[in-house]
């Protein structure tokens, strides 16, 4: 008489799917061959151990075995059989069921093979990719943005299964070709030994089932196109190249698969003042000849509005004067940029004959020669000419 599933693993009949899953890594590392060579009977176990896993972690499997028993299963039951009714071949398909649940492979370098999570879940959508435009005031600051895409939804008529009725319909059936594992596997001999050649299941193209009633409205895909909006929040110091991913938030998958990423690329708007160099900020000040020699205080415009600065008699054109503190944030949070002022000096045009005379009595003055190794001090020279170029 068979064993008791539940018993070969060691848990009770309402167990949930983690604990018969952590029973059955227990036992397959107990009687895994590579730890008892030439041992049957723990080969033996090992094997009860995988075709019980195979039947109780399938939640249809399951249920039939709960209601009619080992007789419920039909020809998913028999020793050494699982895997959809088409059995375990041999022990490498044994160790496929093993390498399902602990990763990897065993030889060759074997893939590890779609889970059964993962069988009758459609395939997954596409990712989407998106650009977002910011201003140097919404990267300093941070942001919340609403973003409208036009994308692939599930389809809500058949909760994006795909058949009339969704879930809760009678609408599907196992594929004929690969008794549901989603999977054909052409087996070869070679001289180097058993070569096992595994791929998606044309008929039902990896599904493991075949829709018999298609939904009406997404034609059998499980989505449909449409427009979502959703909300983002930007934090603050990101910068052109950046980029941010929403895991699920791409196209939906079809028929029930899990859907594609959205990833939105951060561009920066070019600024009406401002340019930008890493976290700090460029401003073009632009002074008249009697500012920049007299000194003055003029209003500048900042990433949270405007400040007052001080510029220092003398001001030749070309400085850089530094406003600590006013730049952008370091996206990790580990420091300010600083807001960086460019003094252009601006040289008069079109002088007026008065003008002209003045320049002239100043031209060969020592203070209006070049001197880049001092500064240049006011005098009564500087007077006259400010007297002239603000009146």
């Amino acid at each position: 008489m068979p064993s008791d599933y539940y018993n070969v693993l060691g848990v009770s009949e309402d167990a949930s799917e983690k604990e018969i899953k952590k029973a059955y890594r227990k036992k397959a590392m107990e009687y895994h061959p590579d730890r008892n060579p030439d041992d049957p009977e723990a080969e033996k176990k090992f094997k009860e151990a995988s075709e019980a896993y195979e039947v109780l972690s399938d939640p249809e499997k399951r249920q039939r075995y709960d209601q009619f028993g080992h007789a419920g299963l039909g020809n998913d039951r028999g020793a050494g059989r699982g895997r959809g009714g088409q059995g375990f071949r041999d022990v490498e398909d044994i160790f496929d069921a093993f390498n399902e649940i602990f990763g990897g492979g065993r030889g060759g370098g074997r893939g590890r093979r779609r889970s059964r999570s993962d069988r009758g879940r459609g395939r997954p959508g596409s990712d989407l990719r998106v650009s977002l435009a910011l201003t140097l005031e919404e990267i300093a600051e941070g942001t919340e943005k609403n973003l409208k895409l036009q994308k692939y939804l599930e389809c809500e008529s058949c909760d994006g299964t795909g058949a009339e009725g969704g879930m809760g319909g009678q609408n599907f059936s196992m594929c004929p070709q690969c008794d549901g594992t989603g999977e054909i596997r052409q087996v070869s001999r070679s001289v180097f030994g058993q070569m096992v050649n595994v791929q998606p299941c044309p008929r039902c193209e990896g599904e493991g089932r075949i829709i018999d009633n298609l939904c009406a409205d997404c034609g059998g895909e499980g989505r449909v196109q449409g427009e979502e909006t959703i909300s983002i929040n930007v934090p603050p110091g990101v910068m052109e190249g950046n980029y941010l991913t929403l895991s699920e938030a791409g196209n939906a998958g079809l028929r029930g698969g899990p859907a594609g990423d959205l990833r939105i690329e951060i561009e920066e708007t070019p600024h009406e003042h401002f340019e930008r160099d890493g976290l700090d900020i460029y401003y073009d000040l632009h002074l008249s000849f009697p500012e920049a020699a007299l000194g003055t205080e003029v209003d500048v415009p900042t990433l949270d509005g405007r400040a007052r600065l001080e510029v220092e008699p003398g001001a030749q054109a070309g400085k850089i004067l530094r406003m600590r503190g006013r730049g952008l944030p370091d996206l990790e949070g580990s420091g300010q940029g600083d807001q960086m002022i460019r003094v252009h000096v601006w040289t008069p045009q079109d002088l007026t004959p008065k003008e002209q005379e003045l320049l002239e009595e100043l031209r060969d003055h020592d203070h209006f020669q070049p001197h880049p190794d001092r500064e240049e001090t006011e005098t009564s020279f500087f007077r006259r000419v400010t007297d002239v170029f603000t009146s």
